[in-house]
């Protein structure tokens, strides 16, 4: 089924569409009132306006939909659906921490644990604990007071002696029978739970009444156990912090932007407090048609998919789904989630009080930094003797196997930072079989001479991923073009070590090797601009490789010629998925005679196999 049958037979229900690239993969998921209108928008061009959903619409090759009950669903679902692809074209949290909660465990035997996931796996969950320190007291209160286990073996009390956790009274001993029966365990996990709920006067009447019980035994030393438990259940009352307070159960957001790069921060307050604080940032925004509502939503929604809801979120601006999420979120809580978008007062001034902070935060993120990388360049400058300071770095790399989808990698950096446009791939065009050399020699040559012919700028500096042989390769090319005056570096590996830069080589100077500190930042950055190119490389030359594989299995079918083999790589990607489709989809690509060639052609291999399979079963 192509893409306009698809729209045809969407349904009008609320749901969550997901677009696809041509090699298959999620580039962006969204949420709809009504699937059928939603997507349709997507394909009608004139409505296009941002840069952004043209640059989406122009990679669509599929997309699929999940249909849901209602919005609120629909917001949901699209959220966790967003943290696990984590689509290019949707905006998306990259730190995924959230505040620690306490569980009891739902085993025969349960325990207490520190968790920052909150499954539906039937065990009780305390939190969040604010600031994170206070959950690791608790638990460690827990321990000392109710003894429950803390190990992961299964307990059946076969054991015929217990740990020394038992020893050092931190344990009731479960895995060994005779000291600790069921019930008293369960008794003791009860107790816990007690503690948890902020039954403080509870738990210490019922471990009275079992002090007593106890000394009219005469057992006398259980006896103490539970006045000692006792006393200490009421001393924590009164500065008990387990729980929040509802009444005061706060989060504000607040965000500082400028150009493409934004900082969000987000105060928590418990009890009228400042008791967290959290950090997002961005780097990659849209700078030109940046929406504000848009991003406030995505943000929000993805943030309290998973982590603790509080009962009033306060944010800077308003944004169109505000509603829609108060009422999801509500759901999630049990009680009404209201989300304020202050104007006036003391909620309003401690929103700008965030953006004070966030401002700060993006100084510190995005112009702190600037300083300290010309410090790692002026130590490359200085270690390399270069006589010009090093804002521009290109490097190159060579990648084949056994001579065969023979290509170059580029990469350039820009003030230590990737500048990804100047990023270039070769197909080696004037080398038969395996020379890196040779292949070094070619890929210089045409990126400079390209860049002499349009008068662009040049580096100020080359890294050549090689020892002696490629960096010579590389300063032939060089002289070709008159542009011996630009340092070239040799990144010079230890054998049989492919990731690892022993030394440096520069091109002129080879009988002096540059040797350096592996743990500085100069290093780090040298390393990181070597595995970057290499990953280009390696990634073209797969692709090349893939592509071979694809029209060569492709050019035993009739009527599938370049051209042909072109449309069915962009639009499906892969042989797999080709091998997969059916007639009717492979029409709009091909035709019918072809797509029946090819459909025809699959389905002999799929028999051939099924063959060779049942004939080797046999045996």
């Amino acid at each position: 089924m192509d893409l306009a049958d698809k729209l045809k037979n969407m349904p009008t229900r609320p749901g969550v569409y997901l677009h696809k690239n041509a090699k298959g993969k999620i580039i962006y998921i969204g949420k709809a009132k009504n699937l059928r209108n939603r997507v349709r928008q997507y394909f009608q061009s004139k409505k296009h306006k941002d840069y952004k959903t043209k640059q989406l619409m122009s990679r669509i090759a599929d997309f699929e939909f999940i249909v849901v009950d209602n919005e609120v669903e629909a917001l949901v679902l699209e959220a966790n659906l967003v943290k696990k692809h984590k689509p290019r074209y949707n905006v998306f949290l990259k730190d995924d921490k959230q505040y620690p909660h306490l569980k009891i465990t739902n085993e025969e035997f349960p325990k207490a644990v520190v968790t920052r996931k909150l499954l539906k796996d039937g065990a009780k969950y305390y939190g969040p604990f604010l600031p994170a320190n206070l959950v690791r007291k608790t638990l460690n209160l827990i321990n000392r007071t109710f003894q429950l286990r803390t190990c992961t073996i299964e307990i059946d009390g076969s054991l015929q002696r217990p740990c020394l956790e038992y020893h050092l009274k931190r344990c009731l001993g479960p895995c060994v029978k005779s000291l600790c029966t069921e019930e008293e365990y369960r008794e003791a996990v009860s107790d816990a739970i007690l503690l948890m709920d902020g039954k403080n006067k509870e738990l210490a009447t019922e471990l009275e009444e079992r002090m007593w019980h106890f000394s009219e035994k005469e057992n006398f030393e259980i006896a103490a156990k539970y006045r000692d438990l006792s006393k200490t259940v009421l001393a924590l009352e009164g500065n008990q912090k387990m729980a929040t307070t509802p009444d005061r159960d706060v989060d504000i957001f607040g965000f500082y932007k400028k150009g493409n790069s934004l900082a969000l921060q987000l105060f928590t307050m418990r009890e009228g407090k400042i008791v967290g604080r959290r950090e997002f940032f961005w780097e990659d925004l849209d700078e030109k048609d940046f929406d504000v509502s848009e991003f406030l939503g995505d943000v929000l929604s993805q943030y309290y998919s998973t982590d603790y809801v509080p009962l009033e979120i306060n944010v800077p601006e308003d944004f169109a789904e505000r509603k829609l999420l108060a009422k999801a979120l509500t759901e999630r809580r049990g009680r009404k989630v209201r989300i304020h978008v202050p104007k006036i007062g003391k909620k309003r001034r401690m929103i700008e009080l965030l953006e004070t902070n966030a401002k700060i935060a993006y100084e510190q993120r995005f112009r702190v930094l600037k300083p300290k990388m010309e410090k790692v360049l002026a130590e490359l400058q200085e270690t390399l003797e270069l006589a010009r300071f090093p804002e521009v770095i290109d490097s190159f790399d060579i990648s084949n196997i056994q001579g065969s989808e023979n290509v170059a990698g580029i990469v350039s950096y820009e003030n230590g930072k990737p500048n990804r446009s100047e990023y270039r791939r070769y197909k080696i065009k004037t080398v038969e079989g395996q020379d890196d050399f040779a292949s070094m020699n070619e890929a210089v040559f045409r990126r400079y001479r390209r860049k002499l012919e349009e008068k662009k700028d040049l580096p100020d500096l080359i890294f050549i991923d090689g020892g002696k042989g490629q960096l010579s390769a590389a300063g032939a090319a060089m002289a070709d073009l008159d542009l011996e005056a630009i340092p070239l570096v040799g990144l010079v590996k230890p054998p049989r070590k492919h990731n690892e830069i022993s030394h440096l080589l520069v091109f002129g100077r080879e009988q002096e090797p540059v040797q350096f500190d592996p743990t500085s930042p100069m290093f780090r950055l040298v390393q990181e601009i070597r595995d970057e190119t290499h990953r280009v490389a390696i990634q073209y030359h797969r692709k090349r490789r893939e592509m071979r594989d694809f029209s060569s299995e492709l050019e035993a079918i009739p009527g599938v010629g370049p051209t042909r083999r072109r449309r069915l790589l962009k639009t499906f990607g892969s042989i797999e998925r080709i091998a997969q489709t059916s007639i009717n989809d492979l029409k709009p690509v091909v035709g019918n005679t072809t797509a029946h060639e090819i459909h025809s052609h699959f389905e002999k291999q799929r028999k051939l196999a099924e063959k060779a399979e049942k004939k080797d079963g046999g045996k």
